[in-house]
């Protein structure tokens, strides 16, 4: 944290918002970092509907995550899998699929990865 004073945002006015089918990335700015709140729509897998953004086999950016609401399922290039719920933290390195689990929204709040997030390679991700 590089802030010399306090500073307070909120997601309802983020400083950036990218959209793709089904979810979104919420992005604001404060003490010198980048923190993304992510909203995913049942149905949402990343292999479908963020691979043809990024333009990799896998999400290459790596995360530390809170989730908030619903449940995802996480698989790494390994074939490791884990199910992550409300109240769970996950740290995740680059090379995973991920999808909505059930027919609740998934919300994140992610402090490592978010701010490359749905970009293309033409976006500097």
């Amino acid at each position: 944290m590089t802030a010399a004073t306090p500073e307070r945002v909120s997601f309802n006015a983020p400083n950036e918002t990218r959209t793709f089918e089904l979810g979104r990335v919420d992005l604001v700015d404060i003490g010198g970092s980048q923190i993304g709140r992510l909203t995913l729509q049942p149905g949402w897998r990343w292999s479908e509907h963020v691979k043809p953004l990024a333009g990799t086999e896998l999400c290459e950016a790596p995360h530390f995550q809170f989730h908030a609401a619903g449940t995802i399922g996480i698989r790494m290039a390994d074939g490791t899998e884990i199910i992550a719920h409300p109240g769970d933290v996950t740290a995740l390195p680059h090379g995973h699929d991920a999808w909505v689990v059930g027919n609740e929204p998934v919300v994140l709040i992610d402090w490592w990865g978010a701010s490359n997030y749905a970009k293309g390679p033409d976006d500097g991700a």
